[in-house]
């Protein structure tokens, strides 16, 4: 069990969000104690999970919730480090930035043709420290990506469930995407 400064502050008030059952008020609830939570710091995570790891983003599994079903992650970014355009199965999701800056660019599906995938780009939004934005089903297709070539970007995930799972979508010769299933683990 990881065990950090404030736990029980952020666990509490997870729970208090998760319990209000309908996912357009769990979702803002979990953005607004986010939000609030990183201004106040009231939560520090431990050193083990602030470091990155070389090739692809870290991610650690800060809480899971027997209770309300939900997981806390902490997800850390090395400079240049992102996503593939992807989706989460279908699972909300809130995302807070804790440290650094990250680009979240949204997509919306145009079609389905074939086994092709076809998307547009919807906006880009430049998330910083105390920022958190949610990711509600059917529109969940994103790309996410430390754009500063310098520094770390550390990041608290809060998932309606066990992400073992998500979809990426490859670019293929002639356009559209391809569909693949992506399996999730923990670091560490």
């Amino acid at each position: 069990m990881v065990t950090f400064t404030g736990k029980s502050t952020l666990i509490r008030a997870l729970d208090d969000a998760v319990s209000l059952g309908n996912v357009h008020r769990v979702t803002e609830a979990v953005k607004q104690a986010l939000k609030r939570l990183v201004a106040e710091k009231a939560f520090d995570l431990p050193e083990q999970f602030r470091k990155p790891i070389e090739g692809t983003y870290a991610r650690r599994l800060l809480h899971r919730s027997p209770e309300y079903g939900y997981t806390a992650l902490a997800m850390v970014w090395a400079p240049g480090q992102g996503t593939a355009l992807h989706d989460h199965s279908g699972m909300w999701c809130v995302e807070g930035v804790l440290e650094g800056e990250l680009e979240v660019v949204q997509y919306e599906l145009l079609e389905k043709k074939n086994d092709l995938y076809y998307f547009a780009p919807k906006g880009s939004v430049f998330a910083g420290v105390g920022s958190a934005g949610s990711l509600i089903p059917p529109f969940e297709y994103h790309t996410i990506s430390n754009c500063d070539p310098s520094r770390l970007a550390i990041t608290l995930h809060v998932y309606g469930g066990e992400m073992d799972h998500c979809n990426i979508f490859e670019p293929v010769e002639g356009g559209g995407y391809k569909m693949l299933v992506k399996q999730l683990s923990y670091h560490d």
